[in-house]
């Protein structure tokens, strides 16, 4: 038989939905999703825009946010109805597009140890260990350190995706808990009326005059409401671990203290799904996205609140190797040298563990697309690629984050996956729209609304893209 030729996949093979396993069995992706988005637009630059100029830019916050949906609702039904990953979508509509994508992402996340870095500088301020040391020697010993316990999790677990889900619902709740607390003191609240007018009104022009290298930074907190650029894909491959709708059958990758192998598996469509069964699942994909977006839209208000507060009449702006530590006057102000340490704890799990799961999915999508672009390398198992894969990342991540501050290489990383923003609106409409119903029921495909937020998210990236350009002139 004639060997499968570069990015061919075999055809989709059939089986029936599987129901519904109820709401706390399901619900975890949205999670993940809102957790990972706590570390990068809500804590570094949407406090440093609203620092720097107040109440100016506030108003693209929400939309920004809401954009988030539709993306998140067409790549998780495209996951829902074959349990393939959204790159296996792309290679079926067109793989040397897909392919140029994963070239695109690869680039992008060479610099994710960003993160860790970031997070190194709370444990820095906190620690100032090792004693003797400058702000940037001590922050990258706890990025590699943080990197190391992080690496050893995933790799010692049982089931991979589970470590990572449990992990981030506890950064979730600790940081949503910990900045209420620190919104409801007097000083803050007070600010909350302006606030939440400037959520409407922009306050124009604001105080400082725009500097056109924040640009960049501007586009990154658009672009960063929630998990933009790359990043947004990773919800397909959590949702696949998770096991939603036709994902079930797809197997998961296990750990050291696991004992499966997971294979290569192409998607299985349903061949007949009873309405009433995908309607759960449908409802189900909704909130569950909702959750990562509304989740994140309050966080991400929480903190802007706070540096509207606290920073900006005081003119300070997180900046260089001191991304995190600047942000620890938020919770200084409500508990004093407490509530300062408080805080540089808590920014650097949420920030730290935006490493571990990026270092996660990136290594997911490259065992996806070395096994799907690549028939010889399914010879291989999907675990012992995964952990390759994982391994390559760590290093090449340890090496970029020791080459610069976390505030540069986070904002290249964010330049470089807008432009795959950009195209993902339409690849996504013809996959969900075009492609997809020529497989199952245009019945059971997403509907009409579906492909109208597309649209709209479409054509505002399209035009974030414009104004990205006109304002570094």
């Amino acid at each position: 038989m004639r060997a499968p030729g570069w990015g061919r996949l075999p055809p989709y093979r059939h089986g029936t939905l599987p129901p519904f396993p109820g709401w706390i069995a399901a619900l975890g992706p949205g999670v993940v999703w809102m957790a990972l988005a706590q570390g990068s637009g809500e804590l570094i630059w949407w406090p440093y825009l609203i620092a720097k100029y107040g109440l100016a830019f506030l108003c693209l916050l929400i939309p920004a946010c809401l954009l988030q949906f539709p993306l998140n609702y067409a790549i998780g039904s495209y996951t829902l109805l074959t349990g393939e990953t959204i790159f296996q979508g792309f290679i079926r509509l067109n793989r040397v597009v897909a392919f140029l994508l994963w070239a695109l992402m690869a680039i992008s996340f060479l610099w994710f140890g960003s993160f860790a870095s970031a997070g190194g500088t709370a444990l820095a301020a906190l620690t100032h260990f090792p004693p003797g040391w400058d702000a940037r020697g001590q922050t990258l010993f706890w990025g590699y350190a943080s990197i190391a316990i992080f690496f050893m999790a995933l790799v010692f677990s049982r089931v991979v995706y589970t470590v990572v889900e449990r992990f981030m619902e506890v950064i979730a709740l600790v940081t949503l808990v910990g900045l209420v607390v620190a919104c409801s003191h007097p000083t803050v609240a007070a600010q909350v009326p302006s606030f939440s007018r400037g959520l409407v009104i922009p306050s124009w022009p604001p105080l400082r005059p725009w500097d056109p290298t924040d640009a960049t930074k501007l586009l990154t907190a658009i672009t960063f409401a929630g998990l933009g650029g790359f990043w947004t894909l990773f919800y397909s491959y959590w949702l696949r671990e998770k096991g939603v709708g036709m994902a079930k059958t797809m197997g998961r990758v296990e750990g050291l203290a696991g004992r499966q192998e997971a294979a290569f598996n192409v998607g299985v469509v349903p061949s007949e799904a009873p309405r009433s069964e995908l309607a759960r699942w449908r409802r189900f994909l909704a909130v569950d996205s909702g959750i990562g977006i509304v989740g994140n839209i309050l966080t991400t208000l929480l903190t802007c609140l706070l540096a509207y507060a606290v920073l900006h009449p005081q003119g300070l702006l997180p900046d260089k190797y001191e991304l995190a530590v600047v942000q620890s006057r938020f919770f200084e102000v409500s508990w004093g040298e407490a509530g300062r340490m408080l805080f540089l704890v808590v920014a650097a799990a949420f920030l730290c563990d935006t490493w571990m799961a990026t270092a996660d999915a990136v290594a997911r999508i490259h065992t996806d697309c070395l096994m799907s672009f690549f028939p010889s390398v399914r010879r291989w198992s999907a675990r012992r690629l995964y952990f390759a894969c994982l391994v390559a990342g760590t290093v090449v991540t340890c090496l970029t984050m020791f080459f610069s501050e976390p505030g540069p290489l986070i904002l290249l990383s964010a330049v470089i996956g807008f432009l795959g923003t950009v195209s993902f609106a339409p690849l996504f409409y013809f996959l969900n729209h075009r492609w997809l119903p020529r497989h199952v029921g245009p019945q059971m495909c997403p509907q009409r609304w579906a492909a109208a937020g597309l649209a709209v998210a479409g054509v505002a990236y399209a035009a974030l893209a414009v104004a990205y350009l006109s304002l570094r002139h």
